[in-house]
């Protein structure tokens, strides 16, 4: 389960995007939505209502994607994430954040709600992605993301493949025993029910565990959160390893 709502699906693309209008009339609007194809989905927008785009913004574009999130693990999250970003001054999280100021143009509005969120529970601790599709709409948010949340640029997959959940010589299918033999190096379960058993990365470290087991090693500091965002290995890796 993700902590913002939802069961995970990996492998799926959600996004929520910002769009901004480049026709000379509605210069400067901004809209906030969700989608699974960005490219699909800015196309329904310049085509108007009827094809597929929302009515905030038919028959007022060219409308061009300028930035897009991702790594939701789940469309619930990334919905509720669009949902907050759309309206920050409704959502208990973003209480924190001022109005919009008469000075303020809705785009740079949107980039400062968005840094807040981004640092904000329960966003702040999921694997997030801060893509800019166009470069010269580029700006810094302050405050600066996490140091998880990358900055990525240029057009996002379509869809990105299931994750690798094991790296190392530990996840070569000829140097390790099968997923139905092998038990958790935590819980001594059986492994065989695991969808995707994580592996230690690091050579020479043994450990394999199931994903909620990892977790809640990595929280024991922590007990009031749902993701961790790093932990030391708790494996035979010489000196430990950090996970990140």
């Amino acid at each position: 389960m993700d902590p913002a709502g939802g069961a995970a699906r990996p492998g799926r693309f959600f996004g929520v995007y910002l769009l901004y209008c480049l026709n000379p009339r509605h210069r400067g609007r901004v809209y906030v939505g969700f989608t699974v194809n960005p490219a699909r989905r800015v196309q329904q927008h310049n085509r108007g209502r009827k094809k597929g785009g929302a009515w905030r913004t038919s028959g007022r574009g060219p409308w061009e994607m300028v930035l897009i999130v991702h790594g939701f693990p789940s469309a619930v999250a990334a919905l509720r994430f669009e949902w907050a970003w759309q309206h920050p001054q409704a959502s208990r999280r973003l209480a924190h954040v001022g109005p919009r100021l008469r000075s303020e143009a809705a785009f740079a509005f949107h980039l400062r709600v968005l840094a807040h969120m981004l640092r904000a529970p329960p966003w702040a601790r999921l694997p997030l992605t801060v893509r800019w599709l166009r470069a010269d709409f580029r700006q810094d948010l302050c405050p600066l993301p996490p140091p998880h949340v990358p900055l990525a640029f240029g057009p996002p997959p379509p869809g990105a493949p299931a994750p690798r959940r094991h790296a190392g010589p530990a996840a070569d299918p000829e140097s390790c025993e099968s997923d139905a033999e092998a038990r958790c190096t935590l819980c001594a379960r059986e492994l065989q029910d695991e969808e995707g058993p994580l592996y230690c990365p690091h050579p020479g470290c043994s450990l394999r565990a199931h994903v909620i087991c990892l977790a809640e090693e990595f929280l024991q500091e922590e007990p009031e959160q749902l993701l961790p965002l790093e932990g030391q290995c708790p494996g035979s890796w010489p000196g430990g390893g950090l996970w990140s």
